[in-house]
């Protein structure tokens, strides 16, 4: 392994581990109270005993998972038509806009209405979040192509399908991917704000439910559950994207 490349590795682990006994040294030296600013080691001691974190996660990760997939089923094929015909673009976009710019905290509430208790109004948040970075990533790796290899194909008699297969799918992979690592970040978010507006179960609950009883330490557990979550599936949808487009990025 490059040397450069372990260097860029160890850093940002070094940094985080330096963080860490920082703020448990300033916790302690201050002597702040657990409710307020609880130490490191507090939110690990807080997960012990706790059997059910590893159920309430799941729930979590079931309703990113399912939201997040449901994105991309929609997603893909809606930036399929938005790169079709400047039509369909003109007609969608605004309302791709539109449902991106309400806030989904505010959504939530109606939702439950809707769809009442349970998973699918987190499926449904989860998936309204993640929607936007999949819809407009691959409408523009879609776009990518030069006009004069367009023209080309054309030229040779390419049908459109074979124009959408050979040319723009490849072209737009990048793009598609990166709306992909966007996209399922976002669908933790989703997930977890559907969770704080109505349920009883998931690490949105977890966290909520501990803040009001003053139990901090357990709240930071939750968030550090969620953030670990975040991170694994970023790197998840990294590594496939390494092993579908190898190509891309050498070069940097």
């Amino acid at each position: 392994m490059p040397k450069g490349t372990i260097q860029n590795r160890l850093l940002p682990a070094i940094t985080f581990i330096i963080l860490i006994i920082l703020w448990e040294l300033v916790t302690k030296v201050a002597d702040l109270p657990v409710w307020l600013l609880p130490a490191p080691s507090d939110i690990v001691k807080s997960l012990v005993g706790r059997n059910d974190m590893f159920m309430h996660t799941w729930v979590t990760f079931y309703e990113t998972i399912l939201g997040f997939l449901l994105a991309i089923l929609i997603g893909v094929p809606l930036a399929v038509l938005v790169n079709s015909s400047p039509l369909i673009s003109n007609t969608i976009y605004p309302l791709i806009l539109i449902t991106q710019s309400i806030p989904k905290v505010a959504f939530a509430p109606i939702l439950l209405i809707w769809v009442g208790y349970g998973i699918v109004p987190k499926i449904i948040i989860a998936f309204l979040v993640a929607f936007f970075p999949v819809v407009i990533d691959t409408a523009t790796g879609l776009n990518s192509p030069s006009p004069e290899l367009i023209n080309l194909a054309r030229q040779l008699n390419a049908s459109k399908i074979q124009i959408y297969t050979k040319i723009r799918f490849p072209s737009a992979l990048p793009h598609f991917f990166s709306g992909l690592k966007v996209a399922i970040t976002l669908s933790v978010i989703g997930a977890v704000i559907g969770e704080f507006v109505g349920s009883d179960v998931g690490l949105g609950y977890i966290v909520i439910m501990a803040t009001s009883q003053f139990k901090t330490p357990l709240s930071f557990a939750a968030m550090l559950l969620l953030a670990l979550m975040g991170i694994v599936l970023f790197f998840v949808i990294a590594l496939i994207e390494k092993l579908s487009i190898p190509w891309y990025g050498r070069g940097e």
